[in-house]
């Protein structure tokens, strides 16, 4: 059978010979090509009668036309025989899942050049020939680094770039899981680069472990590389908990942030419940806690200072057992152990972070010694999305569809994000509220996870773009994959990716699922790659050259 399509100057590996739309097609393998050469992830082309179809490796077989032959295999060290036999009596299949119709005229289309790619419907017919994806066919898949596609590495076994639509990633929320230990970090890091310099985005960073402001890990977790500081000192602010943490990387922070009691909402407490281990009885006395005498604001200040015989009397006209109000009183008090929360009238430091991002800076909130308090980052966190997600709805509403006089879109990451959205709080809180907004008020997640199968199933079906490193855990590799075309077959790819520096990459920034080996980023040559100008958009419309 002949097509009409060239493969792009890719290897010649087999021909089609099975297979299904939702199962893959099945690729008998060519005498010359070596089974031990297709790895799973991989990319093949498959030409058609009348289109070219991109697809994922995502299974490797052998196979024998006769069930007997098991039972006759050749002497070990009768060579022609097993030469005689490979391929005809014994061969490999490869499953391909097809992807993605390529340009009917691969030849006239450039990589890097907008074309119409079209999700494949269809397989190509039997004894299609299948070949090695070429680099040309990747760029044409994936674009080049341009004004809006930000390089993140390459494919298994193949030199060509994978390019991620910034624009893309920033218009929904997105999320990076893996285990710990597999570079959730390292890759984050590289994310908010590709935000800074392609899009007119600005990311608010809740730093728990120091990793993206001044100076981080590398994937090993062996040497410092550079941060967003370093890189673009004058598009990234750096805020702290701890000024004399901060001060002695040798770098002056643009903000001391302080919390006052007044700006703790009954909300927080709910998202503190599992670390504070409250009752959800407890939950729902700290809500009636701001109507009690007329506290208001000022519940959490005036509880804290109430004395034992008081709390009774609280008891009562709240209809709740004292027991209930003694223990919410008790795990409340850890509270004023944070030094950074207490009477502070002045929120200079909340309106800098804010003022900084209206202008386009990106903002780093570092929490030095506290980087193993969960409470203070679940509740620093809450009290800050929520006061900034309040102030940027407002902007929007204020503006009316006036394009000049909305905030720039604005990208909040968070990590251990099954704290901030799970199941029991994410419909109640600031966070879910995003997440289910899509952007509306121009306001997205960035969330970092180990356990995607502990956040609400509903925030993760709006997760737009996930990157998913190594995960081992059947309910986890679930939740990482819902609402994917093919997830079967992509949670075989998931298994056998390397724990570090491999990620898969899929969703709404990318045209189809990619296995990525991500690029370099440490050495002085990474860096100055980085740091090439690079084109983008501003709020106002005009050019900003970063770098």
């Amino acid at each position: 059978m002949t097509t009409n399509h060239t493969p792009n100057n890719g290897t010649y590996m087999g021909m089609v010979i099975g297979g299904s739309l939702e199962a893959g097609v099945e690729v008998k393998l060519a005498p010359t090509a070596s089974v031990e050469d297709v790895k799973v992830g991989t990319f093949m082309t498959l030409a058609g009668e009348r289109s070219r179809f991109m697809g994922l490796v995502t299974d490797v077989q052998l196979r024998a036309t006769d069930p007997a032959f098991a039972a006759v295999t050749p002497d070990p060290d009768d060579t022609l025989s097993a030469q005689v036999m490979a391929g005809t009596t014994a061969y490999a299949v490869v499953k391909v899942r097809p992807q993605i119709v390529l340009p009917e005229i691969a030849g006239d289309v450039k990589p890097g050049e907008d074309v119409e790619l079209s999700p494949a419907k269809t397989i190509p017919a039997h004894f299609s020939r299948a070949f090695t994806a070429s680099e040309t066919d990747i760029g044409i898949v994936f674009g080049k680094e341009d004004a809006r596609h930000f390089y993140v590495g390459n494919p298994l076994d193949l030199e060509a770039k994978v390019c991620l639509d910034m624009q893309r990633f920033v218009e929904r929320s997105s999320g990076v899981f893996g285990k710990s230990g597999t570079g959730k970090s390292f890759l984050t890091r590289l994310v908010l680069i590709g935000m800074a310099q392609k899009t007119s985005a600005v990311s608010l960073v809740f730093d728990m472990h120091s990793e993206y402001g001044w100076s981080g890990q590398d994937t090993d977790r062996s040497r410092q590389v550079k941060g967003l500081k370093q890189l673009f000192p004058s598009r990234v602010a750096v805020f702290t908990l701890d000024e004399e943490s901060t001060r002695r990387k040798g770098i002056t922070p643009d903000g001391v942030v302080r919390i006052g009691y007044d700006q703790v909402e009954p909300e927080d407490i709910q998202l503190l419940a599992e670390t504070l281990n409250l009752t959800p009885n407890a939950v729902q006395a700290a809500y009636r806690l701001p109507r009690y005498n007329g506290w208001g604001k000022q519940w959490l200040e005036k509880f804290l200072e109430v004395e034992p015989p008081q709390l009774q009397d609280i008891a009562i006209q709240l209809s709740e057992s004292p027991m209930t109000i003694e223990a919410l009183h008790r795990r409340l008090e850890r509270l004023k152990r944070l030094p950074f929360i207490g009477t502070f009238p002045d929120e200079q430091a909340i309106h800098g972070i804010l003022d900084s991002l209206k202008r386009g800076r990106h903002v780093v909130l570092e929490f030095g010694r506290y980087r193993n308090s969960l409470d203070a980052y679940i509740l620093v966190a809450s009290v800050l999305t929520r006061r900034i997600h309040d102030h940027w709805t407002q902007q929007v509403e204020h503006a009316q569809g006036d394009s000049a006089k909305e905030p720039p879109p604005l990208v909040i990451v968070i990590e251990e994000a099954h704290k901030f959205l799970s199941p029991d709080v994410a419909s109640q809180t600031t966070f879910g509220t995003i997440a289910r907004e899509l952007r509306k008020y121009k306001v997205t997640l960035l969330v970092i996870d180990q356990r995607p199968g502990s956040i609400d199933s509903e925030v993760m079906s709006q997760i737009g773009t996930k990157i998913v490193c190594l995960l081992d855990n059947e309910k986890d590799i679930d939740a990482a994959l819902s609402g994917v075309a093919g997830a079967r077959a992509l949670r075989e790819v998931l298994a056998r990716m390397e724990s570090k520096q491999q990620a898969l990459f899929l969703g709404h920034a990318l045209p189809m699922p990619v296995v990525v080996r991500i690029r370099e980023y440490g050495s002085e040559d990474s860096y100055r790659q980085l740091l090439q100008p690079t084109t983008a958009r501003r709020k106002d419309g005009g050019d900003e050259l970063f770098g």
